[in-house]
């Protein structure tokens, strides 16, 4: 590997010094601070003249000024005549919400929250727009909850999958595993839980949501059989945990053994973990360290996958002018 300079944001530090490890490459130094009057501040202090610069920061905990700070690093690496700007956002910006075409006002649109005639903001296009106005030249991103976001960009955009390391833990952590039935929480994600249950020749089972006009109240159904199984809940994002938690409820009500929660971007706000730990419905939690788990991974009923193989080997391939759709199909 040549000319490569890898900087962290201050979302998720820990990943970046792993990635570092695994390449035997130093971490980049910049400088990040904050004004008393909350304006964020960077100054590079390695020089990324004509290299091949990296830079990471995922979308959770602070997000608005972890999005600007990024903005702004992006900016400084440009105006310091970085030769190529990677972004690796593990957890896409701003895709916790579900990306909808703006309507006129006045128009009725039916939403999960009803119904709704104002104007609905595109956040994969703004997002798009700025993290290219600033001057990204490739995004490398891990899971998106919608895959219509790559189709807002004019650069390059990776979007590896978790499939591989969900593999993995569950068959190498979860006892009797080759009987267990892999679900879906929602229909969304039945893609995502149906590749790693057709992969592994798992049993597959879906949640399925309606809503009743004439109480306007949402309505789940279980398609599939879970009786006297274990069941492995596969989903890419949690962010309060209440989908988590009334699908388990659900697998619990239709006779289901154990229950095991696989998610790749476990952004647990709040409460959520100790709202599912009190259920007592979940086995163990698994998440990746897409997101800062440091202070989780001390949970003896969480487990955190690490991703920083995965991405170093994107890294590492990107700066070499290799394929990185070959990592879809490797087991790091």
């Amino acid at each position: 590997m040549r000319d490569i300079v890898i900087f962290a944001g201050s979302s998720n530090e820990p990943l970046v010094q792993r990635i570092c490890h695994n390449l035997s490459l130093p971490q980049g130094k910049v400088l990040l601070k904050k004004f008393a009057n909350g304006e964020t501040s960077v100054q590079l202090e390695t020089s990324v003249r004509e290299k091949d610069v990296f830079i990471l920061q995922s979308g959770a905990g602070e997000v608005n000024d972890y999005l600007v700070e990024l903005l702004l690093m992006i900016s400084a690496c440009k105006m310091a005549s970085a030769k190529r700007i990677n972004v690796i956002m593990p957890l896409f910006f701003y895709s916790r919400q579900m990306d909808m075409p703006a309507v006129r006002t006045g128009e009725i649109v039916q939403t999960s929250q009803g119904t709704t005639g104002s104007w609905i903001a595109q956040n994969g296009m703004l997002i798009a727009k700025m993290l290219t106005s600033a001057g990204a030249n490739h995004i490398i991103t891990m899971d998106l909850h919608d895959s219509q976001y790559q189709g807002f960009f004019d650069i390059p955009v990776d979007n590896l999958y978790s499939k591989q390391l969900v593999q993995y833990y569950i068959s190498n952590f979860i006892p009797k595993y080759t009987d267990a039935v892999i679900v879906s929480p929602d229909a969304g994600g039945a893609k995502r839980a149906a590749a790693v249950a057709d992969s592994m020749s798992l049993s597959f089972a879906l949640v399925h949501k309606e809503r009743r006009i004439e109480t306007n109240e949402d309505m789940s159904m279980l398609v599939g059989d879970v009786e006297h199984r274990d069941c492995v809940i596969v989903d890419d994002l949690v962010d309060t945990a209440g989908t988590l938690i009334k699908c388990a409820k659900l697998l619990k009500a239709n006779g289901a053994n154990d229950i095991y929660a696989i998610v790749t971007h476990g952004l647990f706000s709040g409460d959520a973990i100790s709202k599912m730990k009190e259920t007592k419905l979940f086995k163990k939690i698994v998440t990746s360290n897409s997101v800062d788990q440091t202070e989780r991974a001390k949970d003896a009923n969480i487990d955190v996958l690490d991703v920083s193989r995965m991405f170093g080997e994107a890294i590492r391939r990107i700066n070499n002018g290799e394929s990185v759709s070959i990592i879809y199909n490797c087991k790091i």
